[in-house]
């Protein structure tokens, strides 16, 4: 009787998250030369020659060297959130966008994403939309997932006093029109 086929064991590097023998290919190689060299000497054989380390002292001098510590840093270093992939987060920008969108040749609905942000319930604010425009406003999903609010009505202008009236929370300098697939500035 054949033998099961075992499952492949992958070495992880422990700086970017990647396999190892795909670190070549992510976002901070440099970084995960040292890892390299210490755990896995002979998947990249050119980095030992390269750094002319054939101590193991020296790699983990440097390995040391490099590593990233809590104690002993004078400034605080921000965390970055990684994806899988080695990808980085990105953080989100504190920003209103408001955008108005043509349906049916003449109906028009403003789009306003970002209100969340400075911690302003999107219901809450539907509701007092709704009632200052005398228009229908509602709460929805767009297409990135994100809630947004949809008003019916070419209020563009007029909702950006309104917004930073209503919550003074968000500077009249982080609203946002998208105008021809363009940002700009409500100022």
């Amino acid at each position: 009787m054949a033998e099961k086929p075992q499952p492949v064991q992958v070495l992880y590097c422990g700086v970017c998250g990647l396999p190892a023998e795909y670190c070549e290919f992510g976002p901070d190689f440099e970084k995960c030369k040292p890892w390299l060299i210490e755990n896995v000497p002979d998947l990249y054989p050119d980095l030992r020659k390269e750094a002319g380390l054939d101590d193991a002292d020296n790699v983990s001098n440097q390995l040391q060297s490099t590593s990233i510590s809590s104690s002993g840093s004078s400034k605080p270093k921000e965390e970055v959130k990684r994806l899988p992939g080695g990808k980085i987060k990105k953080k989100e920008k504190l920003e209103v966008i408001i955008e108005k969108m043509t349906r049916n040749k003449r109906k028009c609905i403003t789009t306003v994403k970002g209100l969340e942000l400075f911690g302003v319930k999107l219901n809450d604010a539907s509701k007092k939309l709704g009632k200052k425009f005398a228009t229908g406003a509602s709460v929805v999903k767009g297409p990135t997932e994100k809630e947004q609010i949809d008003v019916q009505g070419d209020i563009a202008y007029d909702i950006v006093e309104f917004i930073t009236d209503t919550w003074p929370d968000v500077p009249e300098s982080a609203i946002f029109f998208i105008e021809e697939g363009k940002k700009v500035p409500a100022v």
